[in-house]
């Protein structure tokens, strides 16, 4: 089992940077493949950025228009997104969800195969 928990959202103003983190607890012997996701009110959940266990591996979604930073520190078992250039449209909450994988170089867009998800932090950018 791994336990995520996300933090570092909050309100901010647009133009403004936010940089959320992921803390992994329970299972962190072998990094997992992360993503992160967001979800807007009345929305479906949208992809936002994914990284390898290894931190060698990024992909993210084109949806966002400020640049994505995601970034991992497998010694402390944290996971980043750093956000910039936020737009009222980014306000969401945003999870951060984890897939156990022999390939150290994996990533996973589909939120079906992620097996843990944290309770998410909320972003508000406000306009």
């Amino acid at each position: 089992q791994v336990q995520l928990v996300e933090s570092g959202g909050g309100l901010v103003q647009a133009g403004d940077s936010l940089r959320l983190s992921c803390a992994a607890s329970g299972r962190t012997s072998t990094p997992d493949a992360i993503g992160w996701y967001r979800q807007a009110p009345d929305k479906e959940r949208e992809f936002v950025a994914a990284i390898s266990p290894d931190g060698g591996v990024t992909y993210y979604t084109d949806s966002m228009q400020g640049p994505l930073t995601i970034s991992r520190d497998n010694a402390k078992n944290m996971v980043y997104l750093q956000m910039n250039s936020l737009k009222p449209e980014d306000s969401a909450v945003y999870y951060c969800a984890a897939r156990p994988t022999d390939n150290s170089r994996a990533f996973y867009v589909d939120p079906r195969l992620y097996y843990y998800w944290g309770q998410g932090t909320r972003v508000t950018v406000s306009s």
